[in-house]
This record gives structure tokens, sequence and C-alpha cells, in this order.
């Protein structure tokens, strides 16, 4: 009878550390999946914003009510990726947006990066910018 309960006690606990680590696992997924959620939401915000600044960072907070009341951000910055063969005024031209969405997971801070792309056309001011090597 005591074997018995002595191997009993040793399952029950491991069963216990098992159901432990996959609850730590589910918050964790749960914490990265809204996170995706709140980075295709900006992305798509980003995407259509056409007057967003070439070449400078933007960033912000994330309302705490999309968030689950955990501390989140995000940080973007646009900038030509790829240019036409002729650098003329009003040609169309590349656009990438990157995207970095953070959380904080406890006391650590937890991030990924998300890129997006658009057309664009290149206005006369633009030029002089982007004809200059980088």
């Amino acid at each position: 009878m005591i074997v018995a309960s002595t191997i009993m006690a040793v399952a029950v606990v491991g069963l216990l550390s098992g159901i432990g680590g996959a609850t730590r696992n589910a918050s964790r997924l749960r914490e990265y999946d809204r996170a995706v959620q709140l980075a295709r939401s900006r992305m798509n915000d980003l995407l259509l914003d056409q007057r967003l600044p070439r070449d400078a960072v933007i960033d912000g907070f994330f309302d705490p009510a999309q968030t689950g009341g955990v501390e989140a951000g995000w940080r973007a910055r646009l900038k030509i990726f790829e240019l036409p063969p002729r650098v003329v005024p009003y040609e169309l031209a590349l656009e990438r947006i990157e995207l970095e969405v953070w959380w904080m997971a406890g006391t650590q801070r937890r991030s990924f990066t998300l890129d997006g792309y658009r057309q664009s056309v290149l206005r006369p001011e633009d030029i002089g910018r982007v004809a200059a090597p980088q």
C-alpha cells in the first residue's frame, strides 16, 4: 500500500507540473496572438495613411482595453524600398513600412517586427532626397 501511494504521489506531482507548464504556454500564446492582431490592425492603418513621413520613426501605445490591460506599443518607419529606372516626379515607387510591436510580459519586454509594402507616387520634393546616394 505504501509503495502504491508513493507511485501515485509521484504521478500526481508530475501531472501537476505538466499542467502548470501547459498553462504558462497557453498564456504566452494568448499574449502573442493578441500582439499579432494588434500589429495587423496597426499595419493596415499605416498602409492606408498617405500622410506618413518618410525616413522618420513614429510610435505610439495601444489602448489598454485592446491589450487586456497589458502595456503595449508600436514603432514604425516608412522608407522607399525600390525606385523606378527613371527617378522623375509622379513615377511609382515601392515603399516599405517596418512595424515593431512590443508588449510587457511581466517584467520582460517582448516584441516582433512586421513588414508591409505599398506603392506611392514620387513627389517633386522627393526627387532630390532619393536620387542622392544613401
